[in-house]
């Protein structure tokens, strides 16, 4: 017979059948619960990477037939104005003034200026407007009017880096400068070249940084023409280079280069009547690539991640109206694609993503893997045409207004 003690002892002691099985079981479900979240968080992610995907593709073949106006503006018609992108908005520039225009088609600042025969070049947030054959310089930001600039001789050529710093290529009747300043007009160096020894400047260009020169001289070898590219570095590689911080060079015969130019601050395209010539420039040029020109080039175009030729073909075939075709290379001279297209353009402009033609009261964008995104007549002369800031919208300027335009699937017009 048991005690008491032992009784008391055997009562508190609480016994559960198969209590090692339930708990088992419950760390089953419990794995298997948390098996199915994970599966559904993951199902969950497909999806969207699917319609993200579905999105991307769907944008990139989407083809546009039509636009809304988001704004327009009002603008004072003149059959001398020029246009080009500053800021990532508009320069337009006149023999007496220049204006910023922004993404609104509003004019933001107007200054005046004196020149006969402008031209102009941009990068970034500072442009520069030059009276080719006369004497001044106007250096602008997107503020407004830095500085005037007056040169001792006449202006030929002119180019500026990001920070405002620009090169002006300036002629007197038996020798040749060219010259950097600072944006506030302040001389940096200048060079001095003879025409009978060197010969007569075709072009320069500028490297981001301003530390860099490529130029391009056409001069005759007795009844010979030839062309010599040179590069200069006016950093630290080109003062102990030698004097005039030359630091390469390279002769052609029988090939005219009429345009160089840095596409991005360490690679130089230069563009010959018969091929491109890249350069790779760190410090010292040495050649990176060369394209063959596979017809007659007609207009060249470039930005930082391509180049491009338009050719006009010899003959429209029988089964195509085509009299251009368009060609896009990277910058290792690789051909990314060609088109060919039959409008009758004007102007060019190529951003990262996309190509612009513009003509009469055309346009044609064509996007950088050679598809057509859009093609369009308004009903009035367009007189340039850039992206704008966000998705599929444009900043048009006609004769006697500018529109911010968004493209649509339906023509609205």
């Amino acid at each position: 017979m048991a005690s008491k003690n032992d009784n008391e002892n055997f009562d508190n002691v609480i016994r559960l059948t198969g209590n090692e099985e339930l708990a088992a079981k419950n760390r089953r479900r419990r794995l298997e619960k948390s098996r199915n979240k994970t599966r559904m968080i993951i199902g969950s992610l497909v999806v969207v990477v699917l319609l993200i995907s579905v999105y991307f593709v769907y944008s990139r073949l989407r083809q546009f037939k039509g636009y809304k106006t988001i704004s327009s503006a009002t603008i004072v018609y003149e059959t001398d104005a020029n246009y080009i992108q500053f800021g990532g908005n508009l320069l337009k520039f006149t023999t007496d003034g220049a204006s910023y225009i922004d993404e609104e088609g509003n004019t933001v600042w107007t200054a005046g200026i004196d020149a006969k025969n402008p031209i102009a070049e941009s990068n970034g947030r500072y442009a520069v407007v030059a009276d080719k054959g006369g004497n001044n310089v106007y250096v602008f930001n997107t503020g407004g009017l830095v500085r005037q600039v007056t040169m001792k001789y006449k202006i030929t050529d002119i180019d500026v880096a990001s920070q405002g710093a620009f090169t002006a290529v300036l002629e007197s009747d038996e020798t040749n400068y060219i010259n950097m300043y600072s944006s506030s007009g302040q001389a940096i160096y200048e060079m001095r070249t003879s025409i009978n020894k060197s010969g007569y400047p075709l072009d320069i260009s500028i490297s981001d940084d301003g530390q860099k020169l490529f130029t391009s001289y056409f001069y005759m070898n007795g009844i010979n023409t030839n062309i010599k590219l040179t590069a200069y570095n006016f950093g630290e590689v080109g003062q102990n280079a030698n004097a005039d911080r030359m630091v390469g060079g390279f002769t052609y015969e029988s090939e005219l280069f009429p345009k160089v130019e840095f596409v991005t601050n360490d690679i130089i395209a230069a563009f010959s009547d018969k091929e491109i010539v890249f350069y790779d420039m760190k410090e010292k040029p040495s050649e990176r690539a060369k394209v063959k020109y596979k017809n007659d080039v007609q207009s060249i175009f470039y930005n930082s991640n391509y180049v491009g030729t338009v050719e006009k073909n010899n003959t429209a075939t029988a089964s195509s109206s085509a009299y251009y075709t368009m060609r896009l290379y990277d910058l290792n001279g690789n051909e990314k694609f060609e088109y060919p297209f039959d409008l009758n353009y004007e102007k060019i402009y190529a951003s990262d993503d996309e190509i612009i033609f513009t003509g009469d009261n055309q346009c044609l964008i064509v996007t950088n893997k050679g598809r057509t995104k859009f093609r369009y007549s308004f009903d009035s002369r367009v007189k340039n045409m850039i992206p704008s800031t966000g998705k599929n919208k444009y900043v048009v300027t006609f004769e006697d207004r500018t529109e911010t335009i968004e493209l649509t699937s339906k023509d609205e017009h």
